[in-house]
């Protein structure tokens, strides 16, 4: 099992619509994904100041790194993965991205 963990430095101002559109825009490719088993979001309420800024997340759980790489190609994935970019706090530099595999 993979879970790929995406933690995001959103720019000032940056609408909750906005990031509620790109979180169910992510939810809704689990249809279109076998191996996609499920995706988690929401903000940082961690208290212990280790965020570096990273305010908000989202963890989608693949059964398989072949689901993964699937996902990552993946034209509406790409669309929507650059939305978050473009509202991501520098861009690419506002994004920490962490596949774990996880033994079951």
């Amino acid at each position: 099992m993979i879970r790929h963990c995406v933690f995001i430095r959103y720019q000032p101002g940056t609408s909750d619509d906005l990031k509620r559109g790109i979180y169910e825009g992510l939810a809704g490719l689990q249809d279109h994904h076998p191996g996609f088993l499920g995706i988690d979001y929401g903000g940082n309420i961690s208290p212990e100041g280790m965020d570096k800024g990273h305010s908000e997340g989202f963890i989608i759980t693949f059964s398989d790194a072949a689901a993964l790489n699937a996902y990552l190609v993946d034209d509406e994935h790409l669309a929507i993965g650059a939305r978050l970019v473009a509202a991501a706090e520098g861009g690419k530099d506002g994004i920490l991205v962490f596949d774990m595999e996880v033994a079951v």
